[in-house]
């Protein structure tokens, strides 16, 4: 495990560096940058393993949604974080009790092709300029049952709900603070998973996770600085574009 220290050997100066730069990128992210997630875990499980990343990723993925659901308060779109939050919750604890029995390329596999194949209906849906598909009863349930799922098992929901909030056509500020508020009681009900089920949060991965939290409070002026700068058309292309990315990144 690298730690914040200026002298390291070759090796574990790469693992710091991509540390840093997962916690760059991940304040960047909470702040409304959607998309760009995926970075943040890969990087992560380089620098620290699989396991022990999501232990340190946690407590850094709480802190950035509470400062999105305090910067954008104004915006929640309630309604909305209300019919994607209940089947949220059944995914995570699908997550916790038999996601441990799905092989790690198996569960790649078939979440970077879900996401692929809704990103290229999602292209679609943008082409014909319909939300018909989106108002059906069935599309929260399966989209909020997946997120939590793949929330617990690997950090990877955000892909999925930036799907279902696009497709339901939400503005640029109400995305972001709709998303964070979400993303702050899903993770807040994972916490005490990890601390007491998993056992991926210690005194040692708290600290770790202390270390790194500067560069996520950087990356998130940073990123509220790029939301203001992106027009609302251009955010909602921009988004697609990055959970495109992440779906290629998730399956190759």
């Amino acid at each position: 495990m690298p730690s914040l220290s200026l002298i390291a050997l070759p090796s574990e100066l790469f693992a710091l560096s991509l540390a840093l730069f997962a916690a760059l990128v991940l304040g960047i992210s909470k702040s409304g940058i959607k998309g760009i997630a995926i970075l943040v875990v890969t990087c992560l499980a380089l620098s620290y393993g699989t396991k022990a990343s999501t232990g340190i990723l946690m407590p850094l993925l709480i802190c950035g949604d509470l400062f999105a659901i305090i910067y954008y308060r104004k915006t929640v779109k309630w309604r909305y974080l209300l019919r994607l939050l209940p089947p949220m919750i059944v995914g995570v604890l699908l997550g916790v009790f038999i996601g441990h029995q799905i092989p790690v390329t198996t569960f790649k596999l078939i979440m970077g092709s879900i996401i692929l194949l809704s990103v290229l209906l999602l292209f679609y849906w943008e082409y014909r300029e319909t939300t018909r598909v989106s108002q059906h009863w069935i599309f929260a349930p399966f989209f909020g049952i997946l997120a939590g799922f793949t929330s617990m098992i690997g950090n990877l929901a955000g892909p999925i709900t930036n799907i279902y909030f696009l497709a339901i056509r939400l503005p640029k500020y109400e995305f972001i603070a709709t998303s964070a508020w979400l993303f702050f009681i899903i993770n807040l009900f994972k916490a005490p998973f990890h601390i007491w089920v998993w056992e991926t949060i210690t005194y040692t991965t708290l600290m770790e996770s202390l270390s790194l939290l500067p560069y996520t409070l950087l990356g998130l002026a940073g990123g509220v600085f790029l939301v203001k700068k992106i027009q609302e058309q251009r955010y909602r292309k921009l988004i697609l574009f990055f959970t495109l990315l992440g779906s290629l990144a998730i399956l190759f």
